[in-house]
């Protein structure tokens, strides 16, 4: 009878095929770096996925909106693969140590290090496929309704809530002020 990697968990797991050369410093990672630097970006950002979306997703979205694209909310499966198997693998473990014991204090930190690592991978993996022509290029000349659209696009499966509502109208009003010069696409 043959044995599958998910029935035997003493067996390593499949690597991943991943592109041989990454562009880690590129336009977009650039625009998560300066987004991020406001505080109520990070919160809110926070807060939605807790409420089960993808930063990166969200930083997508916004990042095309800016440059006056939509966003499908279709991804590569690479982008997905390493989402899943990789930084909320480092989430989930990050979680799992306390924090209010000082002594689990520089794992904690270097776990959020390499969650961190793994967002950047996860963007640079993203970036690929964005600059690429995309075919469904808005011709709306609104960016406040390209945004919100997009953001929309961004959303996980289960949808919206009426809290999510309230945090992507936050978050929209924060993109729209977003300073057109930081995006370069």
């Amino acid at each position: 009878m043959p044995v599958s990697l998910e029935a035997n968990p003493n067996l390593p797991p499949e690597t991943m095929a991943l592109p041989e050369h990454l562009e880690l410093e590129n336009p977009l990672w650039r625009f998560a770096l300066s987004f991020w630097q406001d505080s109520l970006a990070q919160e809110t950002c926070l807060a939605l996925q807790n409420e089960g979306w993808s930063v990166t997703r969200i930083l997508c979205a916004g990042w095309l909106a800016l440059d006056g694209r939509a966003y499908t909310g279709i991804e590569d499966a690479k982008v997905t693969e390493w989402r899943s198997r990789v930084t909320g693998s480092l989430r989930k473990i990050r979680k799992s140590v306390p924090k209010s014991q000082a002594s689990y204090a520089a794992l904690r930190s270097s776990l959020a290090n390499l969650e961190l690592e793994s967002e950047r991978i996860e963007l640079a993996l993203a970036w690929q496929t964005l600059i690429t022509p995309n075919p469904e290029q808005s011709n709306m000349r609104e960016r406040d309704n390209l945004i919100r659209l997009n953001l929309a696009a961004a959303a996980p499966a289960s949808g919206l809530t009426a809290d999510t509502r309230q945090l992507l109208s936050t978050l929209g009003d924060m993109f729209i002020a977003f300073p057109q010069g930081n995006t370069q696409p």
